[in-house]
Formats: structure tokens, sequence, C-alpha cells
């Protein structure tokens, strides 16, 4: 019996997206307070703690112990992609793109797992995700050069979008050894050990970036006050926990086919938010790019 989409399950399906939009226009309004990759480590330090008391004792047990020490050179790649790099590349390029152009470029990751899925596990995509790929790339091209096709021949990228396209990147190979690393049930089965393992993994390689930022002299220095609190107590609790189970929750009831539709909901929700709250009004060209994507990822997914 197909995956039935009730009211309850879209709703579930629609807070991932919205928290996502809100953690691109938060991590702007962070950016002349907290350096990008500082910012990335304090994140997941402050997820790690709230998901402590719901996956230790699990994460403890003999069976899960066993899962992650079979595991661990998947779950550290892992957390290296998922944790290390995604958001800290993610705020690098809102240094220097608004958060519209960031979340557009990264709705074209279906069509980078397409890739990463050919280029490492065998997976060849059909002719029509070929097709569907050039229109998710025609999409990205035209957010990179802000809709005027003849900057092309003059092309001088802005580095938040390149920063953006890597993180891409590094999301379809985590989602890909999501999928397919041999982790066994006993934590693959426990949402909050399963994450939580991720994270402990991830914070290694975070806190080497971090240090390095800071050992370079890339980082600006910290800003301490009530804004920053507010703001990493949001990136940690909402888009980092709360969507993580409300999307897991949504796409085992309506199928992950349906759930990768709403997923496209973030660039819309981004540009409501930033329009509110950082004066930044969508383009025309973020129509045209987003109409794209939207078209590229709808025609892979036809059966």
């Amino acid at each position: 019996m197909p995956p039935k989409l009730t009211p309850a399950t879209a709703l579930l399906l629609t807070l991932p997206p919205l928290l996502w939009a809100g953690n691109a226009v938060v991590g702007r309004l962070l950016a002349p307070l907290v350096p990008p990759v500082t910012l990335n480590l304090l994140r997941w330090v402050l997820a790690a703690l709230v998901l402590l008391p719901l996956g230790w004792q699990a994460l403890r047990a003999p069976p899960a112990r066993q899962a992650v020490r079979a595991a661990w050179r998947p779950l550290a790649l892992m957390g290296l992609l998922g944790i290390g790099c995604y958001n800290a590349l993610q705020y690098l390029a809102l240094q220097t793109s608004t958060p519209l152009n960031v979340t557009l470029v990264a709705a074209s990751t279906p069509i980078w797992m397409m890739v990463v899925g050919a280029l490492f596990f065998g997976v060849r995509p059909t002719r029509r995700q070929g097709v569907a790929a050039l229109f998710s790339v025609a999409g990205v091209l035209v957010v990179i050069t802000r809709g005027q096709w003849q900057a092309l021949a003059h092309w001088q990228p802005v580095p938040g979008d390149l920063f953006m396209l890597a993180a891409a990147l590094c999301w379809a190979g985590y989602s890909w050894l999501l999928l397919r690393a041999a982790i066994a049930p006993a934590l693959r089965g426990h949402w909050a050990a399963f994450l939580l393992a991720q994270i402990l993994f991830g914070l290694g390689w975070s806190g080497l970036a971090t240090a390095a930022e800071w050992g370079l002299g890339a980082a600006p220095g910290m800003h301490w006050g009530w804004p920053l609190a507010a703001g990493l107590a949001y990136v940690a609790l909402g888009p980092a926990v709360a969507a993580y189970r409300c999307w897991g929750l949504g796409v085992q009831q309506a199928g992950p086919t349906v759930a990768a539709f709403f997923s496209n909901l973030t660039p819309l929700f981004t540009a409501v938010l930033s329009a509110l709250l950082l004066g930044e009004p969508p383009r025309p060209y973020h129509a045209l790019a987003f109409g794209l994507i939207v078209a590229g990822i709808a025609l892979s997914a036809r059966r």
C-alpha cells in the first residue's frame, strides 16, 4: 500500500524546510558576530548536549557500541561530510552570498547525488535523469550569474556560491553514506543515538577546522551577547535536532519521493524570511532559477 500524505505528515515535512530556511537567514545575521567555522562547531556542541539524554543510554548499550566499532570508518566520514563540512561551508557561503542564493544552490543537491552515485557507488543515472541534471545545473548557473547569461564570458564567481556548491557535494556524499553504509540496526534504528554518534565523530573534524580558523588568523573574533546566544540556540535546536527528527518521521510516513518535493520549499521560505528580516527581496532571476531546479528534480523523480 503506497504511503499516505495526511495533514499531520504534511506538517512534519513542512517544518524542516522552514527551519532550514531560518538557518540560512540566522547564519547571515550571525556573520558579524562569530566566525563561520566556529559557528558550526558551537552549533553541534549544543546539539550534542541536547541529544545526550535522548541517545546516550542507547549508544552505550553493547549492541550499539559494537556497531560503532564495526562501522567507525563510515561514521567518521559521515561526521566529516555532514557535520564537519556541510554547515561550515554554508556559513562560509553566507559571508559573501545571500541566504536565497545559498538555498537555491543547495536545492540542486539531488542532482549532485546522481553524480556522486555514478562516480563512487556505481549507480548510473538514466537518460531522463541526465536531462533533469541539465535543468538543475542551468538553475544554479542562473543564480551564480545573477540572471546575466552574458556575464559567463567575464564571470567572476562570488566565493559564497562556490562554497555552497562544495557544501552540496558534501551533502550528496553524506546522503549516499546514510543509504549505503553498513551500519547495524542496533545503532541505525535509534535516531538519537545514530545522530549522536555522527556528531561525536564530526566534532573532532569541526574542532580541527576551528583551530585552523583561529590559528591562521581567519577568525575576526567573537561578539558575545544575547543576539549570538539566541542565534546559537536556534541553529542547534531547530535545524540540527528538531528538523532532523521531523524529517525522519515524515519520510517514514510519506516516502522519500514525496518528501523530496517538500524540501524544495526551503528557497521559498528563505525568500520570505530574507525579505522580512534582512530587507533582501527576491529578484526575477531567483524565480527562474527556482523553476529550473524544481523542473529538474521533478523530471528525475518521475518513474
